[in-house]
């Protein structure tokens, strides 16, 4: 679908992309060819989503988002708004004989984005990295290296300062050296390895 008159919404759909019937692409949204958006992906005003991307079902992708190829997105992720997921670890315009850049003189790497994940707003993933399974990203942060599961990390460049739990909120460690979320009481428990995992349900 380009932009035209047949879409009042003034979306760009490229046919050859895989949009499920369930999700939704607001206004002057663009998903380039070859992406596939899973089942209830909600994509808000002014996001671009790069050819080949993948975005898992129940993910929202809020407004003016960038996502470049080749990311990966699980389920259940949110990105707010302004996100940038990079994809060229050394960008340039040119190479050495200053000669534009084409497709072919450069080789993409993306950022994966595990299931349950968070992202604040304004946040830039700088590709190649992987974001853990449940970790929360704070607002305005620049992540240049791969977080792990159930991590908070915050700041330029973000660094790791706790731990968070399904619910989204900072774990709470008793004397037993347990982690507890304080909405829904799971236990939490940091293997030898540096690890988190929900132990208790």
């Amino acid at each position: 679908m380009s932009m035209s008159d047949k879409d009042p919404l003034y979306r760009i759909i490229d046919e050859k992309s895989d949009v499920d019937k369930t999700a939704s692409v607001w206004a002057y949204s663009q998903i380039r060819e070859d992406s596939h958006l899973k089942e209830n992906v909600i994509i808000s005003n002014q996001v671009y989503v790069g050819p080949g991307v993948r975005i898992g079902r129940n993910s929202k992708i809020q407004n003016n988002a960038m996502i470049y190829e080749p990311a990966v997105i699980g389920e259940g992720v949110f990105i707010g708004p302004g996100v940038i997921l990079t994809n060229d670890h050394y960008p340039r315009a040119v190479n050495p004989d200053m000669t534009q850049k084409l497709t072919s003189d450069w080789s993409p790497v993306g950022v994966t984005i595990e299931d349950g994940v968070a992202i604040g707003a304004g946040s830039v993933c700088v590709a190649p990295l992987v974001i853990g399974e449940w970790s929360v990203i704070a607002a305005g942060s620049v992540v240049v290296k791969n977080v792990k599961k159930f991590s908070l990390v915050a700041g330029v460049p973000a660094r790791q300062i706790g731990w968070v739990g399904k619910f989204g909120v900072p774990l709470v460690q008793d004397e037993d050296g347990i982690f507890r979320c304080p909405k829904t009481n799971e236990e939490y428990v940091l293997s030898s390895t540096g690890e988190m995992s929900c132990v208790k349900e």
